[in-house]
């Protein structure tokens, strides 16, 4: 039998991604402890993401209408993203499966396409937050 590794360049995670669902977000902010305030302003807003990804290296950015957070990350390598209210978080982002697995000290978040569909599931102790996006 033959093992082909999928290799990260096979993931198209580039473009413009509306997020339209969000479940659990108060939770998942509170429990990894962004402040009320920033619970509170991401509450109402679905943001924009915004993806550029060239090979092994990506370009993610999410902006609402409060803010935009801009992270870099090769993936295999320790990177410094900055979190919701501007903590910086160490991670080292790993692809499995056509999947990009992040973990940080305080949350486990997977991404993924299914169909046309950006799937984000972040995991920080018992409450999983799920993001759904399409392509803008």
């Amino acid at each position: 039998m033959l093992w082909v590794e999928k290799q990260p360049a096979d993931m198209d995670f580039s473009g413009t991604w509306k997020v339209y669902s969000e479940e659990n977000l108060d939770e998942f902010l509170k429990i990894i402890g962004a402040p009320e305030i920033v619970v509170k302003m991401r509450k109402d807003v679905k943001p924009v993401i915004v993806i550029e990804q060239k090979g092994k290296d990506f370009t993610y950015t999410m902006k609402t209408p409060f803010f935009s957070r801009v992270n870099s990350f090769t993936i295999g390598k320790e990177s410094e993203i900055s979190s919701v209210d501007g903590r910086k978080l160490k991670c080292t982002v790993r692809e499995e499966n056509g999947k990009l697995i992040c973990e940080t000290d305080r949350f486990t978040c997977v991404r993924e396409i299914q169909g046309d569909e950006m799937i984000e599931t972040a995991t920080a102790g018992s409450v999983t937050f799920i993001s759904r996006s399409k392509r803008a």
